[in-house]
């Protein structure tokens, strides 16, 4: 696939940089071929349709087998097209991690997670709830969200009304952004575990016997017994670390 140049801008050059010199300039109607016939217009390739690919392609081969080229396969385009819109791995990333952000957000997560009604613990709680399923619908949903930068605005309004609330609460403005972040990270941190310590078509397969493990760790028979506690039961693993977290900051800033 081919686009007309943007004004003063270049595509990035790339690995697959070279297949663009393959095709040449299209050649004229001759006399004895006649017109050149016009090739069937593809789908307009924009931000938001590769992003969308790029998520499906995600769940097929996790983020490590994540590549232009595999996406541009996908998309039936050549992967130097793709530099047009994303200069770089991380630059993609940036725009899957906002396209997730506003799928939560339009599929109710928000109106949930930002009632007021059940206080700030309640809130931080159903925020965070809401953060994990969602980054569970993506394979190596987490590593693709931790460290991207949002690509637009859309997240303001919730941002706002989360910062709001806590601080109609009592919290500070420096309170509560350090507050909202401790919970999110652990989140984040959580899910990355998570993630990586289930395997299978489903990836809901521990990737750790636990039998195996308590046999080969018998003469330490603490560790052994923590198997079941470190690397299985995430639902309830996840709910009680994050009321820790939750206790932790009223204890911390004395907001009741």
């Amino acid at each position: 696939m081919s686009e007309k140049k943007k004004p003063n801008e270049k595509p990035i050059a790339g690995p697959d940089q070279a297949d663009l010199a393959k095709t040449g300039p299209a050649k004229a109607g001759s006399a004895k071929t006649g017109p050149a016939k016009a090739k069937p217009s593809k789908a307009k390739l924009d931000k938001a349709h590769v992003a969308d690919t790029a998520l499906d392609v995600l769940n097929d081969v996790g983020l490590e087998g994540l590549t232009l080229r595999a996406i541009a396969k996908q998309l039936n385009v050549q992967a130097p097209a793709l530099y047009w819109h994303f200069k770089n791995k991380q630059a993609l990333l940036d725009e899957m991690a906002t396209v997730m952000f506003r799928r939560m957000t339009e599929a109710g997560g928000a109106s949930v997670a930002y009632e007021p009604a059940g206080g700030w613990r309640e809130h931080l709680l159903q925020a965070n709830r809401h953060l994990r399923a969602m980054l569970l619908r993506y394979r190596d949903g987490a590593k693709v969200f931790s460290g991207s930068r949002f690509t637009g605005t859309d997240h303001g309004p919730e941002l706002e009304a989360h910062l709001r609330l806590l601080i109609d609460a009592g919290f500070t403005a420096e309170q509560a952004a350090w507050a909202s972040s401790t919970a999110s990270m652990y989140t984040l941190g959580f899910v990355t575990e998570e993630q990586g310590m289930l395997t299978g078509p489903t990836r809901d397969e521990p990737l750790v016997g636990l039998a195996e493990r308590a046999e080969s760790l018998a003469d330490y028979p603490l560790a052994a017994a923590a198997g079941d506690q470190l690397f299985a039961a995430y639902d309830e693993r996840f709910e009680e670390g994050l009321q820790l977290i939750v206790a932790g900051i009223e204890a911390r800033y004395g907001v009741r």
